[in-house]
């Protein structure tokens, strides 16, 4: 055998591994492909029209501003866990008589830095 009779069966040779990976990715997208129409079958079908959730008789529920007052956090010598919380480390409030938002006095601690003049 000659130099170019081996060139020729190794370029034969990796012609036919390229052809088989190939036809492994094809094989391997139908079964994808098929997989996912099986699937889709098994879900349970679009709600219809007149399924779809609708408006109430009185109109969109809107959003409700009130001020709060937190409970306070129990004194203890122990550092408490969230579970040893009140309301079990969920925020608990109760509804505030004050009207206004809180505000800040001028020169007092704001929104920046301490509050000092500087």
């Amino acid at each position: 055998m000659n130099i170019a009779s081996t060139d020729i069966a190794a370029s034969g040779a990796l012609g036919i591994g390229l052809a088989v990976v190939g036809l492994v990715l094809v094989v391997l997208l139908i079964g994808a492909f098929a997989l996912g129409v099986r699937s889709k079958r098994r879900e349970p079908p679009r709600p219809r029209p007149e399924e779809q959730p609708r408006l109430p008789a009185d109109g969109p529920v809107h959003e409700i501003r009130e001020n709060r007052e937190p409970d306070e956090v129990p004194r203890s010598d122990q550092r408490l866990t969230p579970h040893e919380m009140p309301g079990s480390g969920n925020v608990s409030s109760r509804g505030s008589d004050v009207e206004g938002r809180p505000r800040w006095d001028e020169g007092r601690s704001g929104s920046f830095g301490s509050g000092g003049s500087g």
